[in-house]
């Protein structure tokens, strides 16, 4: 039998046929190994320093590419046929895989007909592991009067069929696996039940379908249908390629250590000298009298590393291109920065808006850690299962270039809505959800600020869609909303990016004007105003995605789950337009505006 070629586009290899990923193929259905497997002279080396500090000691690889159409000779990546019981389309006779014709792979039954995949496989609650279901062992097994004695000492381990019964029902219970021999016949109904394979003894073996050992492993299995979402969760990491900056904190607190006065401070530190030297500083570089001793009392404290998160180095570097206007660089960042005035011909969103910036130009690096079955507080299988082989272990990564937009929020201005009792009342209700869930920490924290960014973000995206020429799922967001750092964050980066054509057209670059983006982004909160679903979704404080939004849907927030961070979670319209005695970040903007147009 000839070996199934298909072809795949570059970021179709991290997600969603990444690691670990089962994928239905002209007939076949196949798994992806893990990195061990692959032949890395084909795979190039990809570097971003950044990302690359993020995961750790490894390599990031680019899965193998060709030219043209993919032939038996050209680099690919292999795939595991998964799972290896079938069943004969014609006959219905089950079989697992065999080497019977020549040594090669069949999937011709000897009565001419077509065997395909059969439909359940099982995986573990907690180990992330995935296995065949013994389907032999299963059919003879039960608590029911059918499990006779000629059923318990059957041997007849080629005599299965899977076949429909209408007799017995409909839906899974109509489907049974029987024993030509016996006569044994047990339906699908049974393997779907809670602790149905604990309960016949089937337990998991503790390794990935492409491994030959594995470890024990005490979970329990469950039945799941291989197509099921929660067969494959995918761990992603993503780094812009930028100048890493230092923040603006970091470098107001170098020159004020580096003050001729200083060192004074330092040595009268809490007494009346250094509150007075301390302001003689703070005069000369305009900062406060509190700043300069605070500096001085942690000077020899271990500073916290800018590299902490991705997302501080990927800020500062924004807010540097931001302030600094038109970028004739050629680097892997490119901003063109505007700066934004209550003066705007529209005054209430410019008093919300500080700057805004067309990204010409941006590198982006993904790649797979691992994955995770069942659920997202599942064991971390890592993408490389065998990095004893080569010195470092491979990651899958694939690098892409794009453009965007970029909106900077004024910091006063979120500080003081994000301070009101009713606006941090609300976001506590999302804080609560959040808690409750045994995943859900691996989620951004959704205080205010980052509910109503990432809110605004997604109706962004839903309104340049129309606009920008791009489909919505083609577009990502990245969202800068953090009040954890000294230097508070208050940004929304939606952009394209892709490895091929799609993402350097300039369709979406040119829309990141004031005179045009205003407009646009006033067009999205119209859209959001009034939700198709209200007022179910308007007046719902904790519905859909696990309870992990408020007043959002499909109606007129949720977008591509592949567009956005969080999976369409930590959402709320409310947060930004207002309403039920809960105040908007950007309440009263559509009114002002559309008061400047009556």
């Amino acid at each position: 039998m000839k070996p199934v070629v298909h072809e795949l586009r570059l970021s179709e290899s991290l997600s969603p046929f990444g690691v670990g990923a089962i994928a239905d193929v002209l007939g076949e259905s196949l798994i992806a190994p893990d990195t061990s497997w692959w032949d890395l002279k084909y795979s190039p080396v990809i570097h971003c320093e950044r990302l690359s500090a993020r995961i750790g000691a490894g390599e990031l690889r680019e899965p193998p590419t060709h030219a043209g159409r993919a032939g038996r000779d050209a680099a690919g990546l292999r795939y595991w046929r998964f799972p290896a019981w079938r069943f004969c389309e014609r006959c219905q006779r089950l079989s697992q895989y065999s080497r019977s014709e020549k040594g090669a792979w069949t999937n011709k039954c000897d009565c001419g007909g077509f065997r395909v995949p059969m439909r359940y496989i099982a995986i573990c609650r907690g180990g992330s592991h995935a296995q065949d279901i013994p389907w032999f062992q299963w059919a003879h097994r039960g608590n029911d009067a059918g499990v006779t004695e000629e059923v318990r000492v059957c041997k007849a381990y080629k005599e299965l069929e899977f076949v429909q019964a209408p007799e017995h029902g409909e839906g899974l219970q109509s489907l049974r696996v029987r024993c030509r021999k016996c006569r044994r016949s047990r339906p699908l109904s049974d393997l779907v039940q809670n602790a149905s394979l604990l309960r016949d003894g089937i337990k998991c073996l503790g390794r990935q379908p492409w491994e030959y050992d594995g470890e024990p492993c005490d979970h329990e299995l469950v039945a799941v249908q291989r197509g099921a979402t929660g067969n494959y969760i995918s761990e992603r990491v993503s780094a812009l390629d930028i100048p890493e900056s230092t923040p603006a904190s970091v470098r107001m607190a170098e020159k004020i250590s580096a003050h001729a006065f200083f060192q004074k401070v330092v040595e009268d530190s809490g007494g009346p000298q250094a509150e007075m030297v301390a302001e003689w500083i703070s005069d000369e570089l305009g900062v406060s009298a509190e700043l300069v001793l605070e500096v001085a009392r942690t000077r020899n404290e271990p500073s916290e590393s800018p590299a902490l998160d991705l997302k501080d180095g990927e800020w500062a570097a924004f807010v540097e291109k931001l302030e600094s206007g038109r970028d004739d660089t050629a680097g892997a960042l490119v901003v063109d920065g505007w700066q934004v005035s209550s003066a705007e011909p529209l005054p209430a969103l410019g008093s919300v808006l500080s700057h805004v910036g067309q990204v010409r130009r941006v590198r982006e690096v993904r790649t797979l850690v691992g994955f995770r079955r069942h659920s997202a507080d599942a064991k971390l299988v890592p993408a490389d299962l065998d990095p004893g082989r080569r010195r470092n272990p491979a990651f899958p990564a694939i690098e892409l270039f794009g453009e965007g937009v970029f909106l900077r929020f004024a910091e006063s201005r979120l500080a003081g809505w994000e301070a009101l009792p009713e606006v941090q009342n609300r976001a506590a209700i999302l804080v609560a959800s959040r808690e409750e869930s045994s995943w859900a920490h691996r989620l951004e924290y959704p205080a205010p600020r980052y509910i109503a960014l990432h809110t605004i973000a997604h109706l962004l995206i839903r309104r340049l869609a129309f606009e920008s020429g791009y489909s919505s799922a083609s577009l990502q967001e990245r969202i800068y909303a953090s009040t954890s750092r000294v230097d508070n964050t208050a940004g929304v980066f939606v952009y394209t990016a892709a490895g091929d054509a799609q993402g350097t057209l300039g369709g979406l670059v040119r829309l990141g004007r004031p005179d045009l983006l205003f407009p646009i982004l006033l067009a999205a909160l119209g859209d959001a105003d009034v939700c198709s679903n209200d007022p179910v979704c308007l007046e719902s404080d904790r519905h859909r995605a696990a309870q992990l939004n408020l007043a959002a849907c499909h109606g007129c927030a949720l977008v591509s789950e592949t567009s956005c961070e969080s999976g369409n979670r930590l959402l709320d319209r409310r947060l930004v337009l207002g309403g039920g005695g809960v105040p908007g970040l950007l309440e009263g903007v559509l009114e002002n505006a559309q008061g400047l147009v009556g």
